[in-house]
């Protein structure tokens, strides 16, 4: 996906994460590799198919993140891009104050 395509820039961001296959009901743990407002990326060796909505938990040090989504785009055995369609509102903050912890010393992908 390049950038053109994206609404805001992606920055590197390690941390755990969940993901629940909103169809198949099936729970997968994961890691994010990189984090915008609107999506994230997901290391991952079976990415689900372009267009699976997901429910997404992101863990980081003692905060979490949720929010509903779906798969933009599948890259096989290397993970997928997601973008983020319902966010909590008590969600918002901890997405924001990560994504700025993120920019600092980092340019976007």
């Amino acid at each position: 996906m390049t950038d053109e395509r994206r609404r805001t820039p992606r920055y590197p961001f390690i941390a755990v994460a969940e993901l629940i296959d909103e169809q198949a009901r099936m729970k997968t743990e994961t890691r994010v590799s990189e984090l915008s407002l609107h999506g994230c990326y997901f290391d991952t060796v079976n990415p689900l198919p372009d267009g699976t909505p997901i429910h997404v938990k992101i863990y980081f040090e003692n905060e979490f993140f949720e929010a509903k989504g779906k798969v933009i785009y599948a890259q096989p055995n290397l993970g997928m891009g997601v973008t983020f369609d319902e966010i909590p509102a008590y969600a918002t903050p901890v997405l924001k104050k990560w994504l700025l912890r993120a920019m600092v010393g980092s340019k976007p992908s």
